[in-house]
């Protein structure tokens, strides 16, 4: 299915131009006749003009349908229907407006709308698919109570809320809750459940469920127990309590997201909710977990109270990932779980905030809102909640939640209302702090120290510099958690949080009686980039002494992004010191493996790169890659005497448990076997591949192998062991191209692309290959232009069938701008290649364009 060619120009949607809904939708009425090929949606809508309503034109979006006929109160009309929707002359009071619509599900690729999946019916409404399903005023702002019947001969008929009837060949469900098109759902298909029950707080009787394909119910066991765990969680934590009598989950193979938190029935990309030992890895069952949690906590924080317009798309999706990270701290470490949350954010949003694609937590305007759905909405929006509760304390943030929930309970809210709630609950004024909602680019920290007669000051700069459409910045409110430990590393100042509110600002400590070493940005407080004159030595000690585990961690990877950036421009060998400082603190058994593992994970070839760029070189990828593997190699040989012991140490006895400790001695067995590899040429890796018993040991073993070039017979033995499980299927095929040398990669990929199991129609298998080239920095980069012109030749092939996938992996692109010349040459070809296609999707025509404008 291809989207209409893009207007020219493209309609650009802007915040200030909102204006409500000129009626009420009292209420909604839904009838399927499911067909593959002809699916028949019945509406009765009832509508209530709103008497001062600024805007009384009646209009209801509609894409891609066919209206067999249309009424008013019973009465046939003849309304105007174009590509987006239709209009009509309506009474000036309330009436019910009727259509029937005829739509093709088994031809919806693009996975928006209603669509099928391997013979099953599902719903992805989020963000404005509802209008490919049927008329509506499909805005967020919109809400309405829903009865749906749905008719048809799959077994297992399902929509939201609570189920009212059923009998052959259909079934009636009925939501009380009022919520806006896009949290819509219908799931159809041949499906087993995996059953269970939770009693709420207040003892309400709840029925769960995991509805999957016959086959994968021995997968659904995890999930289960993530979602109670979610539900009690979020009624210990946040006082919120489930509000309908059932709750169902789905597992969808073609999704384009992980997941969709549909009132009453999620549906999720089978990635996301099926885990067994065999076949899952522990950050597969830690994903798994934290997803299950963001969708169910959506339930207040998104649904309940969702946002007014998707330009507050920040207000549910920021909230509610803050949410998750909350919960996942708590049920597995919260420190490796903050460096993990930086990893990523470093990894995916700065480059984003640095870029041709930056825009503010809260965009101003947009062409197509599925192209928002981004790091900066979703992690740097949760990192402006975790500032705000850490500027108003815990109590205080709390003590707003609560209000909140209580004051906007059934609406559609904006930034506005949010901060209101904290201004009314705390008596401050925040004004400042929206700077971080309405301000792209990441902030910039620089610091001076000053040490005079037990006098220690420290002075903070703050520049956030351009970008795309924000040429001035505004400081912002920036806390800064800080300690001091004295030279023998005992803490003498515990961790305090400055607020920095100036472009320039000291904060001063007495009664030291000697220079401290200060650790600044604990837990990494707020989402900046902190640059501070200081020296190996020192950093080497905060590595040994910090008290702060996230500082502990920041310290040895700036050390080894050092290292590494010294190896590519100087051709220097790692500091000494560092090496030393490593090895202890990886020796040391009462450190938390999980922690270790991280500390022994070197920044990534791209985290190099953009180092490089920062300081004012060009990165050749080559040349960061050569480094990559020297520093690897070094550090295998300053630790080989301490590798074989601490192989064993993290051996894992008795039966898989996805839990902390086992994960993170799996983790740091990982990192040690990589080592390891390099030293024995693979000796240990196959005979770990050869007796794994779970899927965490067995992949990892895999990919030093691959890495280390030895593993082409274990690669073919895990094809032919798991080649009928689609979701291991593609690790298999990610592996293979994360693991390419950099000459190859791109061959690897484009072998793998005519690959009997590769489709370029599901999200899942197509990121599984081209998300992972993308990922090998040095293969994607690789000078001959290869990646470049496959992941373009991939991106041509898929908008047809798929925009919003398509648009989503544009951003391999984004960094364009840092590389040499002829770089910069051979990618833009690929990107102007892309937008002379004619009938090019608007998804990915932004995309595309805004990464060009650059």
């Amino acid at each position: 299915m291809k989207d209409a060619a893009p207007a020219t120009p493209p309609e650009t949607f802007y915040l200030k131009d909102y204006t409500p809904f000129g009626f009420e939708v009292d209420a909604v009425e839904l009838v399927f006749r499911l067909a593959p090929e002809a699916t028949r949606v019945l509406s009765k809508i009832r509508f209530t003009p709103k008497p001062d309503a600024a805007d009384k034109r009646f209009f209801l979006h509609g894409e891609k349908l066919t209206l067999i006929r249309a009424a008013i109160d019973g009465v046939a009309v003849s309304p105007e229907v174009t590509e987006i929707g239709l209009t009509c002359t309506v009474p000036d009071a309330p009436f019910t407006f009727e259509a029937e619509v005829e739509i093709n599900p088994k031809a919806n690729t693009a996975l928006e709308g209603l669509y099928m999946s391997n013979g099953m019916y599902c719903t992805q409404c989020e963000a404005e698919g509802f209008r490919k399903i049927t008329y509506y005023p499909d805005r967020p702002d919109v809400m309405s109570t829903f009865k749906v019947r749905i008719e048809g001969s799959e077994p297992i008929l399902l929509s939201n809320g609570n189920p009212t009837a059923q009998g052959e060949g259909f079934a009636e469900w009925h939501d009380p809750w009022p919520k806006p098109a896009y949290l819509f759902a219908l799931v159809a298909g041949d499906l087993v459940n995996h059953p269970d029950r939770f009693t709420t707080r207040s003892g309400r009787d709840v029925e769960l469920n995991i509805w999957v394909r016959p086959g994968d119910e021995g997968k659904c066991a995890f999930g289960m127990e993530a979602l109670k765990k979610s539900m009690t969680w979020d009624e210990e934590v946040y006082g919120r309590e489930y509000d309908l009598d059932i709750f169902n989950i789905v597992a969808v193979d073609d999704f384009n997201m992980g997941a969709m938190e549909n009132k009453g029935l999620n549906i999720f990309n089978s990635s996301c909710v099926l885990a067994s030992p065999e076949t899952s890895t522990d950050a597969n069952f830690e994903r798994i977990e934290a997803i299950i949690a963001h969708e169910y906590f959506h339930n207040w924080t998104g649904n309940r109270i969702t946002c007014r317009d998707w330009f507050q798309l920040c207000l549910k999706e920021g909230l509610t990932v803050y949410r998750d990270a909350q919960f996942t701290a708590d049920m597995r470490s919260a420190p490796v779980k903050r460096i993990e949350d930086a990893i990523e954010l470093r990894a995916r949003q700065f480059p984003e905030d640095n870029g041709p694609l930056a825009h503010p937590v809260r965009p101003e305007e947009f062409q197509e809102i599925n192209n928002f759905y981004t790091a900066t909405v979703y992690e740097k929006g949760a990192e402006v909640i975790g500032m705000l509760k850490r500027l108003v304390g815990n109590e205080a943030y709390y003590k707003a939640l609560d209000l909140y929930f209580d004051r906007h309970d059934g609406q559609a809210c904006t930034i506005e209302d949010w901060i209101t709630v904290f201004q009314d609950s705390t008596g401050r004024d925040l004004g400042q702090f929206k700077n971080w909602y309405s301000q792209a680019g990441t902030p910039r920290l620089s610091v001076e120290e000053a040490y005079e007669n037990g006098s220690y000051t420290l002075t903070f700069r703050q520049k956030t510099p351009p970008t795309p459409g924000q040429a001035q910045k505004d400081p912002k409110v920036i806390p800064i958690a800080v300690g001091l430990l004295n030279p023998n590393g005992d803490e003498v100042v515990p961790t305090t949080v400055l607020e920095m509110t100036e472009a320039e600002q000291s904060f001063t400590f007495e009664g030291l009686s000697a220079k401290p070493i200060p650790s600044i940005l604990r837990d990494f407080s707020a989402p900046v980039i902190l640059t501070r004159d200081s020296s190996a030595a020192e950093r080497a000690f905060l590595l040994a002494h910090d008290t702060d585990p996230f500082n502990r961690w920041e310290a040895g990877r700036e050390l080894a992004k050092d290292a590494r950036i010294a190896m590519v421009t100087t051709g220097a060998s790692p500091d000494a010191a560092y090496l030393d400082a490593l090895q202890s603190l990886v020796r040391d058994d009462s450190l938390d493996p999980a922690f270790r593992a991280l500390c022994l994970a070197p920044p990534s070839e791209s985290e190099i790169a953009q180092a490089l760029a920062d300081r004012g070189l060009t990165p050749d990828p080559e040349a960061i890659y050569d480094a990559a593997e020297s520093f690897a190699q070094i550090l295998a040989q300053s630790l080989s005497d301490s590798l074989p012991r601490l192989f064993a140490a993290t051996l894992v006895d008795g039966p898989y448990q996805p839990d902390a400790t086992g994960a993170g001695l799996r983790a740091l067995n990982g990192r040690i076997l990589g080592l390891l590899t390099r030293l024995d040429g693979g000796a240990a890796a196959a005979k770990q591949y050869a007796s794994a018993d779970n899927m965490t040991v067995q992949n990892a073993a895999l990919a030093c192998l691959l890495k280390a070039e030895k593993g082409e017979a274990q690669s073919e033995a895990f094809f032919q062991q798991w080649q009928s499980d689609r979701l291991v299927m593609d690790k298999w095929f990610a592996l293979q191209v994360t693991c390419a040398r950099p000459d190859c990669a791109a061959a690897v990929a484009e072998a793998l692309t005519r690959h009997p199991l590769f489709t370029i129609k599901n999200p899942n298998r197509f990121r599984a290959v081209m998300g992972a080239l993308s990922m090998n920095h040095a293969g994607f980069h690789h000078a001959s232009g290869a990646g470049y012109r496959l992941l373009a030749d991939q991106l041509i092939a898929l908008d047809p069938l798929n925009p919003q996938t398509t648009a989503r992996m544009c951003t391999a692109f984004q960094t364009w701008k840092r590389y040499d010349a002829a770089r910069q040459d051979l990618i833009l070809a690929e990107l102007r290649r892309i937008k002379a296609v004619e009938g090019l999707s608007r998804d990915t025509n932004e995309m595309v364009s805004r990464i060009l404008d650059a």
